[in-house]
């Protein structure tokens, strides 16, 4: 299958190359080769003539689109728009990765595919936008919700394994709740869906969630480094532009009782996140 990425340099886009390089014909796109905010993004991808289209390009820094929400609502909003029109002019499905934060985290139990997101913040308004969008001008499409990832450079990881490695002390939000979850896995359980014409919403996360307190704790352990000091601290005392929702923990449910696509334990997926950077 002919399959074009957008943002195949991030995490999850890195991550899709890996994984279904070794059986399709891909079209790696990045910002600087296929500008997704702009009108002729259409143009573009039609001409490339893809099979499917993976969009896992967005704009992620909570903390900026919170400052900058036009930018948040162009990028991940009419950007996924432009994408979605392209798809519906060449009758293929799509894929658009979004995130657990379209949730408000007022819950006590992980969100359900079907729960109604209710986002709280400009990154989450703008994420869920690309839904809309996605749902209006498509009959065929994957909706995959994802939550804290790592597997790049820049991510929660390779932030406090660099904290600690000065010496720390850490100070670390126990207030907020989610999934961690390996974008290699992801990717390979996206590999796995574009085989079937399963069209939906779903919810591809490592099994399990934690505080981002707990998931500190953990990669200091898995790290050799838990003799590091770490404290933990409310949401309302760390300072930042945006506000997350606090309880934002989703359940697989549709993929792994329809489909059988189930992903590791969280704590797994990090041992061998680490066994990577080693």
């Amino acid at each position: 299958m002919r399959i074009l990425i957008t943002g195949s340099h991030g995490q999850v886009g890195q991550a899709l190359v890996a994984a279904l390089a070794p059986r399709h014909d891909l079209i790696s796109t990045t910002s600087a080769t296929l500008d997704i905010t702009r009108r002729d993004t259409e143009a573009h991808i039609i001409a490339a003539q893809p099979d499917l289209v993976i969009h896992a390009a967005a704009w992620t820094n909570v903390d900026g689109c919170a400052q900058d929400p036009d930018r948040a609502y162009t990028v991940n909003g009419l950007g996924t728009r432009h994408v979605a029109l392209a798809c519906q002019r060449l009758d293929v499905p799509l894929v658009y990765i979004s995130t657990n934060e379209v949730f408000n985290g007022c819950s006590t139990e992980p969100y359900l595919e079907w729960d109604t997101p209710a986002p709280i913040n400009a990154y989450a308004r703008s994420k869920y936008l690309g839904e809309a969008y996605v749902r209006e001008l498509l009959n065929r499409f994957y909706i995959v919700r994802i939550a804290w990832v790592f597997g790049g450079t820049r991510n929660f990881v390779n932030t406090i394994r660099r904290l600690a490695a000065a010496g720390g002390p850490l100070r670390v939000v126990e207030d907020e709740t989610s999934n961690p979850t390996y974008a290699q896995d992801v990717a390979a359980a996206i590999a796995r869906l574009i085989d079937e014409p399963a069209y939906g919403t779903y919810h591809f996360v490592n099994e399990g969630y934690c505080s981002r307190y707990n998931f500190a704790r953990e990669v200091l352990r898995q790290s050799g480094l838990e003799h590091i000091p770490v404290e933990p601290i409310k949401l309302k005392d760390y300072r930042r532009a945006s506000t997350p929702p606090s309880f934002t923990p989703l359940r697989n449910f549709v993929g792994a009782g329809d489909l059988g696509i189930v992903l590791p334990a969280w704590q797994d997926a990090l041992a061998r996140f680490l066994r990577k950077e080693a």
